[in-house]
């Protein structure tokens, strides 16, 4: 059984985390003022033209994971661990709630694999945090909202501007070009290698760090009906995303058969990365 950490949501009230400063708290806030500086319409089409061809590595599902061993997150102010220990943290608080979905199990596993990307050089700007869509007016709650902006080219630029930007009201989620990084990394990883995980599970991972739409009910004005019915699984997974980060370490070692049976089942063998 894990103790859990009484944490605040980042995403959702930064008042007590940026109360102090520090080192850590420094580095958060620099990690999303790179972020909100570069992160373009035109870099995130870049970004998905080179990673998106699934030609950088061929690994399994649990040798990306244990490649995370040497990533701990700059965008998170509350875990100072390798990034594996919070992927069984997730899916093992999951497997307690939910005990009969096992393909929910899976995605907390692997939610964060696609942070294997700052492994392979990628800085964790466009990596790591929380996600917003590029092409419009960032909404209220995005984090930092008012002070790291001001230097993105796309704020300039009547196109990209305002509330809709480029976009039609409701156009739907999917045709909206997501701030690049881990989530729509692992997507498109999952589509790729015709991952046999059920459609909930893409949405998760895809959506799981929008958290100014799944956390505040931010941009309801791009979703259609598709990404309202879910969105309740997305904040279904956000409670063991966020409250899992517990400070009793799981035996990563005498877990991983019974994940190790769920990839099989869902997304076996080597994959392309």
């Amino acid at each position: 059984m894990y103790l859990q950490c009484c944490i605040l949501p980042f995403s959702h009230d930064l008042t007590v985390f940026f109360s102090q400063t520090n080192s850590h708290t420094d580095q958060v806030r620099n990690t999303y003022q790179l972020m909100h500086t570069h992160q373009t319409v035109d870099f995130v089409r870049r970004k998905m033209e080179h990673w998106c061809k699934l030609d950088h590595a061929q690994l399994t599902m649990l040798e990306c994971l244990e490649e995370l061993n040497n990533l701990v997150d700059e965008s998170d102010p509350d875990v100072d661990v390798p990034n594996i220990y919070h992927a069984f943290q997730t899916a093992e608080s999951v497997r307690e709630k939910h005990p009969d979905k096992d393909w929910l199990h899976l995605t907390g596993l692997i939610h964060d694999a696609g942070k294997i990307m700052a492994i392979w050089g990628e800085p964790q700007w466009c990596v790591v945090g929380d996600t917003f869509p590029t092409g419009c007016q960032p909404a209220e709650s995005v984090v930092f909202r008012h002070s790291t902006f001001q230097d993105n080219p796309d704020m300039k630029d009547p196109k990209f501007n305002t509330k809709l930007g480029m976009y039609e009201e409701n156009c739907g989620l999917d045709k909206v070009l997501m701030s690049w990084g881990h989530d729509e990394y692992m997507y498109h990883v999952l589509k790729g290698n015709n991952t046999k995980l059920p459609e909930e599970a893409l949405y998760v991972i895809r959506f799981h760090s929008f958290y100014p739409w799944h956390g505040s009910g931010d941009y309801d004005y791009l979703c259609n009906n598709k990404d309202r019915e879910m969105l309740a699984w997305v904040k279904e997974f956000n409670k063991f995303d966020l409250y899992s980060k517990a400070d009793d370490l799981p035996d990563i070692e005498a877990l991983k058969p019974y994940y190790q049976g769920l990839i099989d089942k869902y997304i076996p063998g080597k994959l392309r990365w």
